[in-house]
């Protein structure tokens, strides 16, 4: 006897399972649609109020979904005050007003949002954090819950790339940030991920051939996927210029191999980069030209306070979702490729894909692209 699907799904045969049902979500859990976001803007600000403009038909967001804040020169690193007075506050309210807490499933912050939170403490028990990775808890602490300022909040979404992300189950919002070095690079997120589609290799460039945590992860993550869509190297050599990529993970600046700021692939739309740095995602502010990564040995060669690659240099050269980190995360809490590039693969957005990858919430991760963005 044939097994069942649960009421929630959708049977279908599946040609590599015969016998057995694929999961295949219902549009209303699977496809979301500009309903379930909320765009948080500053209309204080020209380019977040540019973005929004340009986002809003694009996706069909309803303008009750639109939460304006109002933040006169913001900052992209802030106080815990300034955070909770000027963002969590105020996006808890335009919820609550629209009574939107429960149809919202992702956040979408633009440029103009304040990036990241000052705090007290150092290693795993600091206060630093993302903004957008602090706003994930708003939906059970506007349920009443309370939660230690001091590291990462375990992300109950973590390793569910099966499971419909639904507030039932998993009580957050899945928040993400429209964001580049400048209107051009953020119009090109939104049209690329309208664009996607499930073609081109997902190219996985380990550091060498040992068994370190990152390199297993990466490995992993391209025997998940079909052989004729992977790539992985083991060797020392950096790739560069690969052709019709959908999906990269790599050590970026980490790699002690890698000495140019741009890899030079050719990303299709869609294309999502994952990189185990600890700082790739502390600004959106455009570098000079001229500026090359480097290493901690000379501070007169960084920018914005490290030598490390930036999430942003992915997005301008063609990606349409990276991931970054606002401050030092320490490895087991950077997107593991395992979970994410399968689970972008088999069918989810951009939003569930990352999240799904992500172990902790409250934490450095920030996630850069359209949430709704998937490979059709």
């Amino acid at each position: 006897m044939a097994a069942s699907c649960d009421t929630a799904l959708v049977a279908v045969r599946s040609p590599f399972l015969p016998g057995f049902c694929s999961l295949l979500y219902l549009s209303a859990l699977y496809a979301q649609g500009g309903e379930a976001v909320l765009l948080v803007v500053n209309r204080a600000d020209n380019l977040s109020r540019r973005i929004a403009d340009y986002y809003i038909p694009k996706r069909g967001i309803p303008l009750k979904n639109v939460c304006r804040l109002d933040i006169p020169s913001a900052k992209e690193e802030i106080s815990w005050d300034d955070y909770i007075a000027q963002v969590e506050r105020p996006v808890a309210a335009c919820l609550a007003k629209a009574r939107l807490q429960e149809q919202i499933l992702y956040i979408v912050t633009t440029m103009g949002v304040p990036l990241k939170v000052t705090g007290k403490g150092e290693g795993q028990t600091t206060e630093m954090c993302a903004v957008d990775s602090e706003l994930t808890l708003l939906y059970s602490k506007m349920k009443g819950k309370r939660y230690a300022r001091a590291g990462p909040i375990p992300n109950p979404f973590y390793r569910q790339k099966d499971q419909p992300f639904t507030h039932e189950r998993f009580p957050i919002y899945l928040v993400t940030r429209l964001a580049g070095y400048d209107f051009a690079d953020v119009q090109g997120i939104i049209d690329r991920s309208l664009a996607a589609r499930n073609a081109g290799k997902f190219v996985f460039d380990l550091k060498s051939d040992d068994d370190a945590p990152g390199n297993n992860w990466l490995r992993t993550a391209a025997l998940a996927l079909p052989k004729e869509r992977a790539v992985m190297d083991e060797s020392a050599k950096v790739l560069t210029g690969e052709k019709d990529v959908i999906g990269y993970s790599g050590w970026g600046s980490n790699d002690p191999n890698r000495h140019q700021r741009n890899l030079g692939m050719h990303w299709l739309p869609g294309a999502l980069v994952s990189e185990y740095v600890s700082s790739d995602g502390r600004t959106f502010q455009r570098p000079p030209a001229s500026w090359n990564i480097s290493t901690w040995k000379d501070s007169s060669l960084w920018f914005a306070g490290s030598p490390q690659t930036l999430s942003a240099d992915y997005i301008h050269e063609g990606a349409t979702g990276c991931s970054g980190h606002v401050y030092e995360p320490y490895l087991e809490f950077t997107p593991h490729p395992d979970q994410l590039f399968p689970a972008y693969f088999h069918g989810r957005n951009l939003a569930e894909s990352y999240y799904a990858a992500i172990p902790g919430l409250s934490w450095q991760n920030i996630v850069v692209g359209d949430p709704l963005c998937k490979l059709r």
